[in-house]
């Protein structure tokens, strides 16, 4: 009986994470579906969903008006660079609350995590006057620099959580052996926490490359990555739902191939120290 009763419920909750996941990744699919189809067939109503002449000219067109591999390049610089440098500045941080934490250091947490609440819209006129002045207003630089600022209370709360997992009793036995400050985090904490930094990275990566609120208003030409390069489809004239969905595709691509292959990296990180 109680086997029945385990494994109905273990049907029931896989149907339910199906039903979940399928619900997650229509929109994504029916945008790939769209950007198949003719401006008249991706408007057109009732909705066509694979009863339509497919056609690569979305694309041809996308490839033709813009230049595709500038802004993949700045997305994969910004992203990039934003996820080294929040790990640069994070990885001491979140080692110095876990391992000689203070009477304020979960108020500290608290705080960062606290600016994730802030609307981007509030800050917005302050940081576009700051980057005038300090010229990194449409540059790669300045967005480095942003969306590391705008995620570090992620990256540093998630590292404090993977850190307060390792055994504060690994790296006494290291202090013994004379082992430096230096030494500690890099031969010692860091090749321990590598599932939780690996985690940390590609959280970090992910949520860079899908900002848009930060490159619509601090880029223009010269370091506007692939949010701007969708949002370019969007014209005085209307929405061109087809060529829109074809630049949309050709901007998740990259990050939908990266997240597919590093999945079982990701979920192991995040559960990192879940289970003892």
């Amino acid at each position: 009986m109680a086997r029945a009763v385990t494994s109905r419920r273990k049907l029931v909750n896989t149907t339910v994470a199906w039903a979940i996941g399928l619900l997650i990744f229509f929109p994504i699919l029916w945008t790939i579906l769209t950007s198949f189809k003719t401006e008249a067939q991706a408007i057109a109503s009732p909705p066509i969903f694979l009863g339509f002449d497919w056609t690569l000219e979305n694309y041809s067109v996308v490839l033709e008006r813009s230049n595709y591999g500038r802004f993949l390049w700045n997305s994969i610089l910004i992203a990039g660079g934003s996820t080294i440098l929040g790990l640069i500045v994070a990885v001491p941080a979140a080692w110095s609350m876990a391992f000689v934490p203070s009477k304020r250091t979960k108020d500290i947490l608290l705080w960062m995590l606290s600016t994730k609440m802030l609307p981007a819209v509030g800050v917005l006129y302050p940081i576009y006057l700051l980057f005038i002045k300090l010229g990194l207003l449409d540059s790669r630089a300045g967005l480095v620099i942003v969306m590391m600022l705008i995620n570090l209370p992620i990256i540093v709360w998630m590292l404090y959580t993977y850190f307060r997992e390792i055994p504060v009793e690994i790296l006494e036995a290291a202090r013994m052996d004379g082992a430096t400050l230096k030494e500690e985090v890099l031969y010692i904490l860091t090749p321990m926490a590598i599932p939780g930094i690996a985690s940390t990275m590609l959280l970090n990566f992910i949520l860079a490359w899908n900002e848009a609120f930060w490159t619509l208003n601090l880029t223009a030409v010269n370091a506007a990555p692939l949010t701007a390069f969708i949002a370019s489809y969007s014209s005085p004239e209307g929405l061109f739902f087809a060529k829109l969905s074809a630049a949309s595709t050709m901007a998740i691509a990259p990050i939908l191939i990266l997240g597919w292959f590093s999945q079982k990296q990701l979920v192991r990180g995040l559960t990192f120290g879940a289970v003892k």
